[in-house]
């Protein structure tokens, strides 16, 4: 099967490849507007608790577009991102969404918990082995699930992340405002089925948006699609 992660030209970097470990890497997902008031002081916590070299978590900073009605239109959100927020959502078995709005490893997290939760996700033996190789611009994806329970429900996806992004908001309840960036998902594909033997793979063609920032990244996660828990995650990062 064939995932195209975006347009554009395709993205210059070596050949580098990398593997999920024994534990698990959480995935924190950060759903915010650059036409929301409330959401910059996340960003700028998401910069400072994930640097972009790390290797705490997998981060996505996915922007809704429901907030772009206020005057300000947000470059980087589309209503995909919106409907995985939603989705997520009802996987969750929450009632409501908002932003700015933490996830990890598919569940809401309060400002106060958000730390621990990430530590103690990452103490717990991952239930995914995925597997990441590029070359001449492709990106080579492979999953596997050993429980014959989970792997009915899992799904592989693979996304995009830039970092480095600068806009100077002119409208809306920002305006006046110069916001910064890091992960935020430029694409996102998926989902791609297990086979009953419990793996999947995928070639993806590597294109770097016209808008680049720097630092790109690779992300690819195992998720249960009927309660959104997260199964495993990797991130690959390679080029500038």
């Amino acid at each position: 099967m064939l995932l195209m992660v975006s347009t554009g030209h395709a993205l210059a970097a070596p050949a580098c490849s990398a593997t999920s470990g024994r534990e698990t890497l959480p995935l924190v997902e950060l759903y915010t507007s650059e036409g929301c008031d409330s959401c910059p002081p996340a960003d700028r916590w998401l910069s400072a608790t994930f640097p972009v070299d790390g290797a705490a978590a997998s981060v996505l900073a996915f922007h809704v577009d429901y907030w772009d009605r206020l005057g300000w239109k947000d470059r980087f959100a589309t209503p995909a991102y919106t409907a995985r927020q939603y989705a997520s959502m009802r996987a969750s078995g929450a009632t409501f969404v908002y932003t700015p709005q933490v996830l990890v490893q598919g569940r809401d997290v309060d400002s106060a918990r958000r730390a621990g939760t990430v530590e103690s996700a990452r103490k717990r033996p991952a239930r995914a082995t995925i597997a990441m190789e590029t070359a001449t611009g492709d990106v080579r994806v492979r999953a596997s699930v050993t429980d014959k329970a989970l792997r009915r429900s899992a799904e592989l996806w693979v996304a995009y992340t830039d970092s480095g992004l600068v806009s100077d908001v002119k409208a809306g309840e920002n305006r006046g405002v110069q916001l910064r960036h890091d992960h935020v998902v430029r694409a996102l594909q998926g989902p791609l089925a297990f086979d009953e033997a419990g793996d999947a793979s995928a070639s993806v063609p590597i294109a770097a948006p016209t808008e680049r920032g720097r630092k790109p990244a690779l992300v690819a996660f195992v998720q249960d699609r009927t309660n959104g828990e997260v199964l495993q995650t990797l991130t690959l990062r390679c080029g500038e």
